[in-house]
């Protein structure tokens, strides 16, 4: 565990310099080694549940509920499947062979990055953070773990959770600010993974440029919704509120902005206003279970976000008393595509959400595809033709039909972006395969050498040459 006072350059080249030497070792290598760290992490997380959730509390105003089923399940469901799947996914993965480099075994073996570096956000401070940290571990990686600062409750309890089940020179979390951020991007590591704005990333991979270190870059956009006439409405008013509402709408694939047919329009927000109230209540701003906005800067940006614009639903907000923020209400905002409001110039990573009205289908492809790539979209519809045609016209990283955040939570497909939204991708196999590096063998037995590949060349041996190496 370290502190302030330590969180300095040298403190941080002098750590990143112990964790090279302990992975040259070979410590970090052993697979019954590593499932045995990620046993004592799940073990120890379990024991600190509370712990963690009342971090949660602390920082976001999350209730228990939602901060175990957003962050600290899907953490646990994390490790439980790769303590399980690590050891296959070590294996060699064995290839067929060319006849004319036979006899000899082909495969791939993976092996571990090395020393990399995992920087997360303040909005899941767990998930986002011991999720690429568990695929780091498993692969056989040294870790330096930086959580935000913006969420100095969280980044404590993971502190003292990671330091309680690894060895520092194995893994360890600098806590700090962007003195502290500054300082790492300036050490060679030998893998990057980032979390966080398009700016910031930005920065992240020029810096990793100068050693020419890879990175994953997880970032945003602006992730659309689009719903058509034979959507079924209450029930994408019911999955769309939910996406939104989630974190106070402070989530990476949170729903944006929604292009909505125009016969369905009315509709779909008398709906959404019915599952706001029932989701929070009548009085949202004073609801024990809604998340807080993470600050003063992005409270005051929210509200800034509202003024002059035309609203249909909610746009109240209330000052945390105990605190340097506050929540603002789930607000719905009337849109066009002609003359669009200031939620449509940024990410709005808050609970407000765009009523955009389409006369069709096309237009509605047309505007996301003018754009740049988002992280996510979801489609409501219940025709198959437009599914289809939405998928194959629209770019994006990942999403839903007919439902909204879901498909994040599953250790079965990778999670990333695309374009501006980032590079890379994670979760179960994905995080294994992303903190390693898969080596391409070849294993030549020594009891037959054929002679065809050694000069001097003459035709018998081209005539051999083309026998087996041709179109």
């Amino acid at each position: 565990m370290t502190t302030a006072a330590e969180n300095h350059v040298e403190y941080i080249q002098e750590t990143v310099a112990r964790q090279r030497a302990y992975f040259r070792t070979g410590a970090t290598r052993p697979m019954s080694v590593r499932v045995a760290a990620l046993q004592r992490l799940k073990a120890e997380m379990k024991a600190r549940e509370k712990q963690l959730l009342e971090a949660l509390k602390a920082d976001l105003h999350k209730s228990a509920p939602e901060g175990y089923m957003c962050e600290v399940g899907l953490c646990l469901d994390e490790l439980a499947w790769q303590i399980k799947k690590a050891p296959q996914w070590a294996k060699p993965t064995y290839h067929p062979t060319p006849l004319a480099q036979l006899p000899s075994a082909s495969y791939e073996l993976p092996e571990p990055q090395g020393v990399v570096l995992i920087m997360s956000p303040w909005n899941y401070p767990y998930l986002l953070s011991l999720d690429p940290l568990v695929g780091a571990v498993a692969a056989g990686n040294c870790v330096i773990l930086k959580p935000s600062a913006y969420a100095p409750h969280a980044s404590r309890a993971m502190a003292e959770l990671i330091a309680a089940v690894f060895d520092p020179d194995w893994v360890t979390v600098i806590e700090g600010g962007r003195e502290q951020n500054a300082a790492l991007l300036e050490q060679r590591f030998d893998y990057i993974f980032f979390t966080g704005s398009l700016d910031v990333g930005k920065l992240v991979m020029e810096k990793a440029s100068r050693n020419l270190t890879p990175v994953t870059l997880e970032l945003g956009g602006k992730s659309p919704v689009i719903v058509d006439k034979t959507a079924n409405i209450p029930l994408t008013a019911k999955r769309l509120a939910f996406g939104k509402l989630l974190n106070a709408g402070q989530t990476c694939v949170a729903p944006d902005y929604c292009l909505v047919d125009r016969r369905v329009k009315d509709q779909l927000v008398a709906e959404l206003k019915k599952q706001f109230v029932r989701m929070l209540g009548r009085d949202p701003l004073h609801n024990e279970n809604f998340v807080r906005i993470i600050n003063r800067k992005h409270y005051n940006r929210l509200q800034g976000l509202l003024e002059g614009e035309k609203i249909l639903f909610g746009g109240g907000h209330r000052d945390d008393p105990l605190g340097d923020s506050g929540w603002i209400a789930p607000t719905l905002v009337a849109d066009t595509l002609e003359a669009q409001s200031k939620p449509m110039g940024e990410e709005i990573f808050g609970p407000i959400l765009p009523i955009i009205p389409v006369d069709s289908l096309d237009q509605a492809i047309e505007f996301v595809t003018s754009r740049e790539k988002p992280l996510a979209l979801y489609l409501f519809t219940q025709s198959k033709k437009n599914r289809d045609k939405v998928m194959n016209t629209c770019s994006f990283g990942g999403g839903c039909v007919n439902d909204t955040i879901i498909h994040l939570a599953t250790h079965h497909m990778g999670f990333g972006g695309v374009g501006n939204s980032g590079m890379g991708s994670y979760h179960g196999k994905r995080s294994f395969d992303t903190f390693s590096h898969h080596r391409s063998i070849v294993d030549k037995a020594t009891w037959l050498d054929l002679p065809m590949r050694y000069m001097p060349y003459t035709k018998a041996k081209d005539a051999l040459v083309r026998m087996f190496v041709r179109g």
